[in-house]
């Protein structure tokens, strides 16, 4: 795992990070499940982890707090491998993210998603 993490990333991942950058979560999906499923070795992990995180943005879109919540636990559980850094994504700081997004989530609750601040929303950094 850690030889494919120091490759430059694909572009397949660069255009979805810009989606997903963009709040464009259904097509983020698309787009990194391509990549996804093309990848054969574990750093394919990595574009599942930031494309659950992606469809838990558009879960919390569609107020589907279960799935907002499912995808906050599934996505960050397949990044923490990749934890600090990856393909210069900064793994470590989209967890943060993540996890302050489903402590929020979870506090707002089933009924309270409409009130979800969307200043929160994730933002994939690069690093250096």
């Amino acid at each position: 795992m850690a030889a494919c993490c120091e490759e430059s990333p694909p572009p397949l991942l660069l255009a979805g990070v810009e989606q997903f950058n963009r709040g464009e979560f259904f097509e983020q999906h698309e787009t990194l499940e391509d990549l996804w499923r093309a990848e054969k070795r574990d750093v394919r992990r990595l574009y599942q982890g930031i494309l659950q995180i992606g469809v838990a943005m558009y879960h919390i879109e569609r107020r589907n707090h279960h799935g907002a919540i499912y995808m906050l636990t599934r996505g960050p559980a397949y990044l923490q491998p990749f934890a600090p850094a990856c393909q210069t994504v900064d793994v470590a700081d989209l967890l943060a993210q993540a996890a302050h997004i489903r402590a929020v989530v979870e506090r707002l609750g089933r009924d309270g998603l409409e009130h979800f601040d969307w200043s929160l929303a994730p933002r994939i950094r690069f690093i250096d």
